[in-house]
């Protein structure tokens, strides 16, 4: 019993002994003051962001002039940055725009809501040797800066750790894995869609109601109520493409692929039922036309109202 007390003894002091000889990483307190969010590009996947960035540490060997790394940006411009190495604490205060790659979330275009993304690292020292902390005081964007088209819903700052399975090349480490302390900047914006979902969309419904009149003219015109379904239909297909151009590829099935899918199934139920009504007029059945004619205009007019609500409720909700 007592060798293995003494036994236990050793092991907690061996213990406290390594964590003593390890170095402990030199904290870096980090705040940001965003000015200006602009230049959204839905194609691209970009946007640009203006700000200012602060940095307080004890440890002089950091540069983060030269060794600051901004991950998923295109381009990092640095148009100041000031340094006072007075004190026992270093202040570096630097203004910075950045064009940053994201990712868009396009499922509920044009009434979605979007996650801004942005974080810094030291490239020279790992997080062994540097941990960032965030510095909470005050507030991290301008309120008077308007975002056009969009709304700032939030915005967090906070630390972390980023892992990278690589060694980058340092042949001394056991395994190729290396940990670097990261600074995040996160910003939820919203758009405020309902004019630019009229502006995108009002051809496509207006193509659907071209098409709906289709059961308000006369039997006689049969040609004509064909022909302008068809136009409706080309119309609805043509201003699908136009709205795709502008936004980024998606695989999934989003808020314009419903609506476009939707109004294009029933402008195809629209050219069924007239074919319906030319065969009970080459029939002579033109009272059982007429009265097919009108069931058919309101039951595809409120399944394609209701369908439309429900698509576009669960969107905005």
């Amino acid at each position: 019993m007592k060798n293995k007390l003494i036994l236990a003894l050793m092991l907690l002091l061996a213990s406290a002994a390594t964590r003593a000889a390890q170095p402990h990483a030199d904290t870096v307190k980090t705040g940001v003051y965003i000015t200006s969010i602009h230049d959204i590009n839905f194609k691209d996947k970009e946007y640009t962001i203006d700000l200012w960035l602060w940095l307080k540490y004890k440890n002089r060997k950091f540069d983060f002039v030269q060794n600051l790394e901004v991950p998923q940006a295109k381009t990092v411009t640095k148009s100041f940055s000031t340094i006072d190495s007075t004190g026992a604490t270093t202040y570096l205060l630097m203004k910075l725009q950045c064009v940053m790659m994201d990712s868009w979330a396009i499922n509920n275009f044009p009434f979605d809501k979007q996650k801004l993304r942005f974080s810094i690292e030291n490239s020279q020292f790992d997080s062994h040797a540097l941990v960032f902390v965030p510095d909470t005081l005050g507030k991290h964007f301008d309120p008077r800066f308007t975002l056009r088209g969009w709304r700032v819903d939030s915005l967090g700052i906070a630390a972390g750790i980023k892992k990278y399975e690589t060694g980058f090349g340092d042949s001394t480490l056991a395994k190729p894995h290396t940990e670097y302390s990261n600074f995040k900047v996160t910003m939820k914006i919203a758009r405020d869609a309902m004019g630019l979902f009229w502006k995108m969309f009002l051809g496509m419904y207006v193509a659907f109601l071209i098409a709906y009149m289709c059961f308000y003219i006369h039997t006689d015109s049969i040609d004509s109520r064909f022909g302008l379904s068809v136009g409706a239909l080309f119309a609805v297909i043509g201003n699908k493409y136009i709205i795709d151009s502008a936004l980024p590829e998606s695989t999934t099935f989003t808020l314009v692929d419903t609506l476009h899918g939707t109004t294009l199934f029933f402008i195809l139920c629209i050219i069924i039922c007239t074919a319906y009504s030319l065969r009970l007029i080459k029939k002579e059945q033109e009272a059982k036309a007429k009265r097919f004619d009108f069931i058919c205009a309101q039951v595809l007019l409120a399944v394609y109202l209701l369908l439309n609500g429900w698509f576009i409720y669960g969107a905005v909700n």
